[in-house]
């Protein structure tokens, strides 16, 4: 069987699992979830000993420290896993929800109530973690999914897949609601995003290749996860203290994260305050600072930027640095340089946090906190599928509101329009 036919047997298969979970209650959804939370602390031995075939084999081809950081896992990581579909279990029940109600003149009772999506294909590479928690909140929502993980944590993902299909037959759920697609070459991905008939939206989560091939093959819409390039930007008359924590957090606290801080930004007219010790702190945390001439004049023992390093999304102890003309300076640098996912400003002056919020075009802004708190679970949605960074359906944390759509409903008594 040729690879576009397996892909298009495997979603029809969805369309039909979807089909039978849609109309499912919260507690059959539910049980299915937490035999899945059990399942995975009950299996982490074999989940951990596939892993460790998965870093193994990444190491031995040369990945990056980032990228092994992202799928390694140990017991705390599967134990985090476990614990996230407990709380997806946990969360109120989307599907059903009434969005709006009302009665027309001529008494028909209009509803718009919200619906599963139908089937959902993620398709990501590296953080085996995504196949669980993904998987979970799809299910929460009643949707069918299909998973395309990528061929660095094959082991790691199988493992984790047996999990999910013996909890989805003990709990008496189409077991297709749920499945992993196991080749990872990119013929199978791009025959997945154009199963237009049984596929209803695409989540692509990873690099920039990957985001790129996925849109520009697919013929079913796409929610794209792109790279994070967070910025900073350290106002004039900002509390220095504050600025450092902020920095230091966002930046060293997990490098690899897609919400780490990638660029500092210092406003010029303040920058011999703040920005030395801003600097110091990073240097100290083992940050490598690739600064703009008059950055580093202020920093000697930064490196010279080059035009690649503003835009860059490091992933690890790196981190870009300029010195801006002002909050206009910044605005202009984060509207040519972001990758829309998020912004951060710390400032004391009211008028320009309000210009901040109002202004910089991203998935979230923040004032006055660190950009780590873009994030799901941080935000109270639980799990998350991934943080969207383009404007349709949804953009930011994606959790389970976002994994679900509307439809009207009219009842009425014998009105026609005649």
């Amino acid at each position: 069987m040729s690879v576009e036919a397996a892909v298009a047997e495997l979603t029809t298969r969805a369309r039909r699992a979807a089909r039978a979970l849609a109309p499912r209650d919260r507690a059959a959804k539910d049980a299915a979830l937490r035999l899945i939370a059990r399942g995975l602390e009950t299996h982490a031995p074999e989940i951990l000993a596939a892993n460790a075939e998965d870093v193994a084999r990444a190491r031995a081809q040369g990945t990056s420290a980032a990228v092994v950081d992202r799928l390694a896992l140990d017991d705390a990581r599967v134990r985090a896993m476990a614990h996230a579909v407990e709380e997806i279990a946990a969360l109120d029940d989307p599907v059903g929800g009434i969005l709006s109600e009302t009665t027309r003149p001529n008494g028909l009772h209009v509803r718009r109530v919200r619906v599963p999506i139908g089937v959902i294909a993620m398709i990501y590479e590296a953080r085996p973690n995504v196949t669980a928690e993904a998987s979970a909140l799809c299910l929460k929502a009643g949707n069918a999914v299909v998973l395309r993980g990528g061929s660095d944590a094959s082991a790691s993902n199988a493992a984790i897949a047996r999990v999910l299909t013996e909890a989805l037959e003990s709990a008496k759920l189409p077991r297709d609601a749920v499945q992993v697609l196991a080749s990872t070459d990119r013929d199978a991905i791009r025959a997945l995003v154009q199963q237009s008939d049984t596929v209803d939206l695409v989540i692509p989560r990873g690099g920039e290749a990957l985001i790129r091939f996925v849109t520009e093959h697919a013929r079913v819409p796409v929610v794209q996860h792109y790279k994070g390039v967070c910025h900073l930007f350290v106002d004039a008359g900002a509390d220095v203290a504050l600025a450092t924590k902020l920095a230091v957090d966002g930046k060293l606290r997990r490098p690899s994260a897609c919400n780490a801080l990638e660029c500092l930004l210092v406003d010029a007219g303040d920058a011999p305050r703040l920005l030395p010790p801003i600097a110091k702190a990073l240097v100290d945390g083992g940050c490598e600072l690739r600064a703009d001439a008059r950055a580093r004049e202020l920093v000697p023992a930064s490196k010279p930027a080059t035009d690649a390093d503003f835009g860059a999304e490091f992933l690890e102890r790196v981190l870009a640095v300029k010195v801006v003309d002002g909050l206009d300076g910044a605005l202009a640098h984060v509207a040519r340089y972001g990758s829309g996912h998020t912004e951060a400003i710390c400032t004391r002056d009211a008028g320009h946090a309000e210009r901040w919020r109002s202004e910089v075009d991203a998935a979230c802004v923040v004032v006055n906190a660190s950009t780590r708190f873009h994030d799901g679970g941080e935000l109270g949605l639980g799990a998350e599928i991934g943080i969207a960074t383009s404007r349709l359906h949804w953009r930011g944390a994606m959790g389970l509101e976002a994994l679900t759509t509307m439809k009207w409903v009219i009842d009425g008594e014998g009105q026609v329009r005649g």
